[in-house]
């Protein structure tokens, strides 16, 4: 166990040895990490565990540098448990080590069908017991980390005191089809203000479309610049500053020459891997919404046929913007990415894949008894606040805060704001 400090809070590794498949404990096991922040001052104090679930689905926790204001108003009243979700960071990743122990591609399906809410829930359960024993903690869901604490809320509420959950209500009963549909016209709707906020970045958005359309371009990494994947840095829409980075590559990527400049090329290539971030974010983002019976069967690609202004090919041809897509996967991804190309045949099995355990609960929800309290941003383009409204009207107890002040990452951006009013609807008295 290491510890370190900075900026008065203290930090300590944990890992955890759990089983792959929690209904088979006896089975193989992988190693979980988790990094605990407390701050220096109480380090006496006997405070509250606080469980910090992030963004994914396969992204690790934030690596904290000890400015990040809503840690740092966390850690005036608790003990922070930031998660290495299984599968990612330090908690034994899925990368091109796993692809060379397990080679065929069903049992990588399989493998990683293990990956999703309900398995991050028992993992946090087992080390909520090897932490503290009987007594429940207290869990702060961001994003991907709010369809887990609903999950939580689901099928483990006796291990929660109370929950927090910001830009991460999930629709409980919509299936990958109804969240798409719903999810497309909130990203027109982010486009439409992109170009009324940079009027020019339209014109631009259609030449490099076009350029792309004539020629074949790869990126310093190998990955396969085609107009679909242009479109997918639409992106960066949903966050606070996503709109100006956005601006900021579409300002000159010609540079005064016939095709795109260098600069252009790495700084799309950068941001296209940020978006992606590690594999299973790609691999597991449908089946984040699979629950039950039946196959997501690529939906985003599906239903994308439904809203033809997204076709940018059509649109070059009747001079018709072109629109970026937003937080969706689509199989062309895995041929034309050389990151995703060794996942290609185990994620089609997994988007066949037609019965997957059940997420939430929505019995168990209604007769909650969990404090709760989240923060709805109305202009969200990653989960559709009506789904959410919805969602948090059959959560029983829950206490919403729907806000307009704040993008999907309000929690990073709002200096301990958004935390610290979550926190004060919880204190209040009804």
């Amino acid at each position: 166990m290491t510890t370190t400090s900075r900026y008065g809070i203290v930090f300590t590794d944990h890992t955890f040895a759990l089983p792959l498949d929690h209904d088979r404990p006896d089975g193989r096991r992988i190693l979980v990490y988790a990094r605990e922040a407390r701050h220096a001052g109480k380090a006496a104090e006997n405070l509250p565990w606080l469980l910090f679930l992030g963004g994914g689905p396969g992204a690790a926790a934030p690596r904290p540098l000890g400015r990040e204001g809503w840690l740092r108003r966390a850690v005036r009243d608790y003990r922070v448990l930031l998660l290495d979700q299984r599968g990612t960071g330090r908690s034994t990743p899925v990368d091109r080590r796993f692809l060379a122990q397990v080679r065929a591609p069903r049992a990588q399906a399989e493998y990683l069908a293990h990956f999703r809410a309900d398995a991050i829930v028992r993992d946090a359960e087992m080390m909520r017991r090897t932490l503290i024993g009987d007594r429940p903690w207290s869990v702060l869901g961001q994003s991907f980390g709010g369809l887990c604490t609903v999950t939580y809320l689901s099928f483990a509420p006796q291990g929660m005191a109370e929950a927090f959950i910001t830009g991460g209500l999930p629709g409980v009963r919509a299936g990958a089809d109804e969240v798409y549909r719903a999810l497309y016209p909130r990203v027109a709707e982010k486009n439409a203000e992109h170009v009324d906020r940079f009027p020019d970045d339209g014109d631009r958005a259609r030449n490099v479309a076009r350029y792309l359309r004539d020629h074949r371009v790869v990126l310093p990494s190998g990955r396969l610049l085609t107009v679909e994947a242009f479109q997918s840095l639409g992106n960066l829409l949903g966050s606070d500053d996503g709109g100006h980075r956005l601006h900021y590559l579409l300002e000159d990527p010609f540079t005064g020459g016939t095709e795109p400049s260098d600069v252009f090329l790495a700084e799309v290539d950068r941001e296209l891997s940020a978006i992606a971030g590690g594999p299973l974010y790609s691999v597991l983002h449908e089946a984040t919404y699979a629950q039950g019976e039946g196959a997501t069967r690529w939906s985003a690609q599906r239903v994308r046929a439904e809203f033809p202004a997204f076709d940018a090919l059509t649109a070059l041809d009747s001079g018709a913007p072109v629109l970026f897509t937003g937080e969706m996967i689509y199989p062309w991804m895995f041929d034309t990415d050389p990151a995703l190309r060794p996942f290609r045949r185990a994620a089609h099995l997994l988007a066949e894949r037609s019965t997957w355990p059940a997420l939430y609960d929505v019995e168990r929800l209604g007769a909650n008894t969990v404090p709760v309290a989240a923060a709805i941003y109305h202009d969200d383009m990653y989960l559709d606040r009506d789904l959410s409204i919805g969602t948090g009207g059959a959560i029983r107890g829950l206490r919403p805060w729907i806000t307009d002040a704040y993008q999907h990452d309000g929690l990073r951006t709002s200096d301990g704001a958004v935390l610290d009013h979550l926190i004060s609807l919880l204190r209040e008295t009804p």
